[in-house]
């Protein structure tokens, strides 16, 4: 997706939407997606906007969903240490790596027996920042 390797989606955002087998947007949308996101769009947050403009649902709900597959029990955390995760991350779609994944567990809520919260770590995804 990130066609400069930058780390994030900017001029390159068309031909991000090509290779999603998404042509015919205009610029106008591309402009107002730009102008929409609260910083630089990674492709984490390009996801996340791409989701919500097909589907109608916001970013929020799009990556609690997303864990909430991961979570049966609707405990609200996933365990870190079982490995899921990490696989998941660095084998799917835009594949992270290693640091990347690492770097999210830096800044994510964990508690002593490894469960990652899943809530906070959606809220610092598509806001930026953890609530206080």
């Amino acid at each position: 997706m990130d066609q400069n390797r930058d780390g994030f989606i900017d001029q390159d955002l068309k031909v991000t939407y090509a290779s999603l087998r998404k042509t015919n947007v205009k610029d106008e949308e591309l402009d107002a997606m730009v102008r929409a996101a609260l910083g630089p769009i990674s492709s984490t947050m390009f996801l996340n906007m791409f989701a919500e403009k097909l589907s109608g649902m916001g970013a929020d709900e799009t990556i609690l969903n997303a864990f909430k597959m991961l979570d049966p029990d609707s405990k609200g955390s996933i365990n870190k240490d079982e490995g899921v995760i990490r696989r998941l991350l660095m084998s799917q779609a835009d594949r992270m790596t290693a640091d990347e994944v690492d770097q999210m567990f830096q800044f994510s809520t964990i508690d002593t027996a490894g469960n990652l919260d899943y809530k906070s770590l959606s809220y610092v995804l598509t806001h930026g920042e953890e609530r206080e």
